[in-house]
């Protein structure tokens, strides 16, 4: 008879605790449905900033907006020295544009080119203009082990595997950049990013 007992006093709490357990699981599955639902859209960091101040430095009209990408994926405190193309080298050496490549879909594969990019053209170290001297021929691999062969003219402007400088030692933290005339690439991507005529 005591079996019993302690049998039938085991039921009710067991079977509370199982409808507490649900109910807990329950109310968490609605709160992270409920939060999933009112996430905001990320924002990248640079965008921030200049929408937040609303004034760009003459620096970041050099470098622009896919320049400022590569910069972003880099750590500001640790040396690298970056050779970014320029606006106008990435329309039209990447065909990359602003207005088009920074929405929707086309952001992750924007984001790939220009990573590829930036690996390279970054070098992990500083390696300034006055570092270069006029008229001699420094190298160092880049990050993704491309060999860049660098050469200083005699009014100061780097010229980087065959691509001159447009401004030379923007500093952004740790990291020197140089705008450059064109897009760093080994023969393999540059085949990869070319129109297909072949198509029209």
């Amino acid at each position: 008879m005591e079996l019993s007992k302690k049998k039938t006093r085991r039921g009710p709490f067991t079977k509370n605790s199982i409808a507490f357990v649900c109910i807990v699981v329950s109310v968490c599955c609605i709160f992270v449905a409920f939060i999933s639902m009112f996430r905001l859209p990320e924002v990248p960091v640079g965008m921030y900033q200049t929408a937040k101040t609303g004034r760009v430095s003459e620096n970041e009209k050099f470098i622009g907006r896919f320049g400022g990408m590569m910069i972003e994926m880099l750590p500001e405190d640790l040396a690298f020295t970056v050779f970014v193309p320029s606006q106008k080298a990435f329309e039209r050496d990447l065909r990359l544009r602003v207005n088009d490549g920074l929405v929707g879909e086309k952001m992750n594969d924007t984001y790939a080119i220009v990573s590829r990019v930036m690996g390279f053209s970054a070098v992990p170290r500083t390696l300034s203009s006055v570092m270069v001297p006029v008229g001699g021929e420094v190298s160092y691999d880049s990050i993704s082990g491309f060999p860049l062969y660098i050469t200083k003219g005699i009014d100061g402007m780097l010229v980087v595997n065959r691509i001159r400088s447009e401004r030379v030692d923007i500093r952004k933290g740790e990291i020197v950049v140089h705008v450059m005339d064109g897009v760093i690439m080994d023969a393999e991507f540059e085949q990869s990013v070319q129109p297909d005529y072949s198509e029209e």
